[in-house]
């Protein structure tokens, strides 16, 4: 289909390999360039997460290389978030009241590694590693890389330049510097919070110590620790919290404060992290911040999708969905107009993708504060409730979270607009009685049918 065609990607993530396996197998000539070392070769950092929830949409963009099955070897399902509260019992929220509605912890590293060594499956990919794009000429689809190991520069010309290459997008920068021809639009926004990543190592016998098919959150208001499983028993632990005050990282910087804390805070957890002084202190604090920008394209020559177009917060888990969904979407674009007509094609993929990439980046941002806070919300915990019996009822309610997650046809603006509708109409009936009991299922279903109308 592009076999007299090359296609530079610039970002051999997760974003960037998927994209590179798809234009390979629709024949293109397909050189990916990654500035870091080959990860197959290399350990990851420590502190850098490496697993994550892998859903629905990312799932239809990994059955469309082929690899579906695959991935999910190395899948954990989780079936609901385990809620710790700093007083009681754990106990289950469930993502769904539908069997089988379940996300998976992946590991990042394995993920990634499975899609470089497809790429190796075809003689029309080659990846560059330590490779660096130090300039891009946005007219001329032309790109410059410097070597990391011998310093030398060179420079490449292609039919078309696609940066996957994250937050840091250097194309993006480049499209940032012709502002006026460009009449480009950035924003890039930080939560006053962080993360700093501990873990749960496996038991003597390769076993998980807590509960292996759900993602754990300890909420606690304004702070919180997640739990994600990973295959070899053990669990990533993230600490989300803000920079200042007493339960600050600016603040934690003291054996005996850090210890305190986590004795009046985390106690049900403690036993299980009885290392976490040694990994708190060697772990960097990383900054948790929202991308959007537009135009995503530049002259018909250049494009940007992923983390480079639309970097998100980590707390709706669709970060990675959201960025292989660019791929699919990119490869639906390609069917109905065809290959080659790059300014028509690069038009109809931002006019897709630019309000659905905004709207899951506001559903994260309103999840961090549900995820640390709402959870123990009388009101929240009830409207979970009835969101299950009416998922388990009637087949056509989906919750907010189900439209996201579980609903991988309808776009995320969609979802998210339909969602706070339900959510509203929901949080206030539920406070409105004592008990769910107290309502009529049927009315309820019947109010939220004309909400969709």
């Amino acid at each position: 289909m592009g076999a007299n065609q090359k296609i530079t990607i610039i970002g051999a993530g997760l974003c960037g390999t998927l994209l590179a396996i798809r234009l390979g197998q629709r024949g293109y000539q397909v050189e990916l360039h990654e500035k870091r070392m080959d990860m197959r070769k290399e350990s990851m950092s420590a502190g850098r997460s490496i697993n994550l929830a892998l859903s629905a949409r990312g799932l239809m963009a990994l059955d469309r290389v082929g690899l579906k099955e695959e991935v999910q070897k190395y899948c954990i399902p989780m079936h609901g978030r385990m809620i710790h509260p700093i007083e009681g019992a754990p106990y289950l929220s469930p993502y769904s009241g539908r069997d089988g509605d379940y996300i998976n912890s992946v590991p990042r590293g394995g993920l990634n590694c499975i899609l470089l060594d497809q790429t190796e499956q075809y003689e029309n990919i080659n990846v560059h590693f330590n490779s660096s794009c130090t300039k891009v000429d946005l007219d001329t689809a032309k790109a410059t890389f410097k070597d990391g190991s011998t310093g030398e520069e060179i420079e490449v010309v292609s039919d078309i330049i696609i940066g996957t290459d994250g937050a840091g997008s250097v194309v993006r920068k480049s499209m940032m510097g012709q502002t006026t021809r460009l009449l480009f639009n950035y924003s890039q926004n930080f939560l006053r919070s962080g993360y700093k990543e501990l873990s749960i190592h496996p038991s003597k016998g390769g076993g998980w110590k807590i509960e292996k098919n759900a993602l754990h959150i300890w909420p606690r208001g304004k702070y919180m620790i997640i739990a994600l499983p990973n295959m070899d028993g053990s669990f990533t632990l993230t600490m989300f919290h803000p920079f200042e005050g007493k339960s600050g990282f600016n603040t934690l910087n003291d054996e005996q404060l850090l210890t305190d804390f986590f004795k009046e805070n985390y106690p049900d957890l403690l036993p299980f992290i009885p290392h976490y002084k040694e990994e708190y202190t060697a772990n960097a604090v990383g900054t948790l911040g929202t991308i959007k920008c537009y135009p995503w394209q530049a002259y018909g020559k250049c494009l940007i999708m992923g983390d480079a177009a639309h970097a998100v917060v980590p707390f709706y888990g669709q970060g990675m969905n959201a960025s292989f969904e660019d791929v699919r979407v990119f490869d639906d674009v390609l069917n109905e107009i065809g290959d080659g007509d790059w300014s028509k094609v690069f038009e109809k993929f931002q006019d897709l993708r630019v309000n659905n990439a905004n709207a899951i980046a506001d559903l994260a941002i309103d999840n961090f504060t549900e995820m640390q806070d709402k959870v123990n919300d009388p009101a929240f915990i009830k409207k979970r409730k009835l969101e299950m019996k009416l998922e388990q009822n009637y087949p056509e309610y989906y919750s907010k979270y189900s439209l996201v997650t579980f609903k991988p046809n309808m776009p995320y603006e969609n979802a998210m607009n339909l969602g706070r509708k339900q959510d509203q109409f929901l949080v206030d009936k539920c406070r409105e009685v004592s008990s769910i009991e107290e309502l009529n299922l049927d009315d309820i279903m019947k109010s939220i049918m004309k909400l969709r109308e």
